[in-house]
């Protein structure tokens, strides 16, 4: 009996090794896919990308033994599943709301930092002197992009690269017209402190729109975040009114796939409801 047993966890070890030389490749271009988004993301945030990888392939490690104490501890390979995806997309989730944050931030302070670059233009000064000023008295995030565009620009980079490059990276509208109006004016003359300030008023008025929308729907928001919090409040409620029923939910199979749907359709039900609650303007 001993001999069997011996030879069969050496068969199951043997199949986990063939596995995992088996999926390597697999797993190290999923590892090269997730490292591309995430670098692109974190460019955003301006933070360092140099270990990214080496806390990808942490975070594998994490979510692969929560999966598999689950399987061990509640015997359940729905749960593990289940845990599995929602640690895998946790990662991505924060990272997006975080850039978005950022953007958000960055869009508000772009008027005041637009009226700013008017002010020193109609001083007399050039475009490049208004820039460097605007970089070193604009609050963050916003003069961390501006700095950025002076530096390469000091450096021999042409500026209409450094505005492309500062496009591609903040991925906003507004400051997408700004770029826009400061290449015209390089390329065709006039008056740039008046396309500005008309610009900035553009953008003022979208922004005053955008506050009006997010304070009568800000009720709606309220109301999706209680509309996510019930599902488990009533599984708890209902666990004291019929015990027995709905332990089943954690002990069968087809109550733990119940169960996992439920949750997973709950915060697929609860962003759904933050994306239409936060229209574009």
């Amino acid at each position: 009996m001993d001999l069997l047993q011996v030879l069969g966890s050496s068969m199951v070890a043997t199949a986990i090794a063939v596995g995992a030389l088996a999926g390597r490749s697999s797993y190290s271009s999923a590892i090269d896919f997730v490292e591309n988004d995430f670098k692109d993301k974190l460019r955003r945030l301006r933070l360092r990308t140099n270990s990214l990888r080496k806390y990808l392939i942490s975070w594998s490690i994490v979510v692969a033994v929560t999966a598999a104490v689950l399987l061990v501890v509640a015997g359940s390979l729905v749960f593990s599943i289940t845990a599995a995806v929602l640690l895998v997309s946790l990662p991505w989730y924060v990272l997006r709301r975080l850039a978005e944050k950022r953007r958000l931030l960055i869009e508000d302070q772009l008027a005041d930092a637009m009226v700013s670059l008017s002010n020193a233009i109609k001083a007399g000064l050039s475009l490049a002197q208004s820039l460097d000023i605007l970089a070193r008295q604009s609050p963050k995030p916003i003069c961390q992009e501006f700095l950025q565009i002076v530096g390469e620009y000091q450096l021999g980079k042409d500026l209409e690269q450094c505005l492309k490059e500062a496009k591609d990276r903040l991925r906003s509208e507004n400051f997408a017209l700004f770029a826009a109006a400061l290449e015209a004016s390089r390329q065709s003359g006039g008056r740039l402190n008046e396309t500005v300030e008309r610009i900035a008023t553009s953008v003022r008025e979208l922004q005053r729109l955008e506050r009006k929308v997010r304070s009568e729907t800000a009720q709606a928001r309220t109301s999706s975040v209680y509309m996510a919090l019930a599902p488990p409040v009533i599984l708890v409620m209902n666990y004291f009114i019929d015990p027995v029923h709905t332990r089943m939910l954690f002990t069968e199979v087809p109550g733990q796939m119940i169960l996992c749907a439920a949750a997973i359709l709950n915060l697929l039900a609860y962003l759904w409801a933050r994306l239409i609650l936060n229209p574009e303007i």
